[in-house]
């Protein structure tokens, strides 16, 4: 049988080993911005989700979340009255702001889609670059719920839409581009799963209150 001392050695070397292994992680998906969403379902606030944005990883997908998320601090006065976000309008004239917007696609045990601010239905890829953008990278994978990620129409088709899981779904790993997790938030995140279906159609309404940035 080990003696004391070998045992408090070999923890103490397990206890290095999972702080390494974490700083290792932290250094990969280092978190540059915070964002949150005030959610209502069926037009009853249940709380807020903040999210951390993986911006050194995904340097481009980070961004065009969070300035969709954002108002600038210039024009905050009339673009909260008029829904419109940090960078205006497209060159269609559509809003890039989610603040309005609803998660439109709520699937119990997988994930909760939204993010469409064009058409609310799952057929809008407007962002902040206008045309559809490439993946970025396949770096980081959906390894459990909270995780936030892009989702497509298939490769390179990114835009404003985006899930968040709620079980671990690695079958998306290499599909579909991880840009950011939930920090604090998750029993909404639940919250949204119960009013899903199999079908993906929810059975309240589930609008996105508020959104904006928060300090690091």
């Amino acid at each position: 049988m080990a003696s004391a001392s070998s045992r408090a050695a070999l923890l103490c070397f397990l206890l290095f080993l999972g702080r390494f292994t974490l700083i290792q992680a932290e250094e990969l998906e280092k978190v540059t911005s915070k964002v949150y969403f005030d959610i209502e379902i069926a037009g009853r606030p249940v709380g807020r989700i903040i999210m951390g944005l993986f911006g050194e990883t995904v340097p481009k997908t980070a961004e065009n979340f969070r300035a969709i998320c954002t108002v600038s601090a210039k024009r905050r006065c009339i673009e909260m009255l008029l829904f419109i976000g940090e960078k205006g309008r497209d060159k269609y004239g559509v809003r890039l702001y989610y603040k309005g917007s609803t998660f439109h696609r709520i699937i119990p045990h997988f994930m909760i889609q939204g993010g469409d601010i064009v058409f609310g239905n799952g057929r809008g890829i407007d962002n902040i670059y206008d045309d559809p953008f490439a993946d970025e990278n396949f770096k980081l994978n959906h390894t459990g719920p909270g995780i936030l990620s892009m989702a497509n129409a298939g490769p390179d088709t990114n835009g404003c839409q985006f899930f968040i899981t709620t079980v671990k779904l690695t079958r998306l790993d290499g599909k579909h581009v991880v840009f950011g997790e939930v920090l604090s938030g998750m029993d909404v995140v639940y919250k949204i799963e119960a009013v899903g279906q199999a079908s993906g159609v929810p059975r309240s309404r589930v609008v996105i209150a508020e959104s904006g940035e928060l300090p690091l």
